[in-house]
């Protein structure tokens, strides 16, 4: 018989949220996260917000008057601005991940200047939109 010592085999934990939630991710997956975030925010926006406001809109100049004073109110302004960041955040990370689809960029340095791009290029706009929505200009 042979005296060779069983191999110890790797034991499964189960982890907890607190754990989860203690990770430190790259930037490239944390743009990848909110990438499935702000498509299932517009995804669920659509018919629940934004198809019937259009609705609203298109109906008669009275609907539209009416809409008009609905977005005057301050929290319905945050809330289409929640949603236009979600819009362009999803539209820039749809072409950094088109462009990795195509084999450009898939190097960590390269993964971690894109993802730090779309985060930039997404909040900045969202930033200029946010000064029309409030009156700045």
């Amino acid at each position: 018989m042979s005296d060779t010592a069983q191999k110890q085999r790797p034991q499964y934990r189960n982890v907890s949220v607190p754990q989860i939630l203690s990770y430190r991710l790259p930037l490239a997956a944390k743009t990848s996260i909110l990438h499935r975030i702000s498509g299932a925010l517009l995804f669920l926006a659509l018919p629940i917000l934004i198809l019937p406001l259009l609705a609203m809109s298109l109906s008669s100049p009275a609907g539209f008057a009416a809409l008009s004073n609905v977005f005057s109110v301050v929290p319905v302004k945050i809330v289409m601005l929640i949603l236009v960041w979600g819009y362009l955040h999803h539209f820039c990370a749809g072409i950094r991940f088109l462009a990795l689809d195509l084999g450009k960029g898939n190097d960590k340095y390269s993964a971690h200047k894109s993802a730090a791009s779309v985060l930039i290029v997404s909040l900045t706009l969202t930033f200029i939109f946010a000064l029309k929505l409030f009156g700045v200009f």
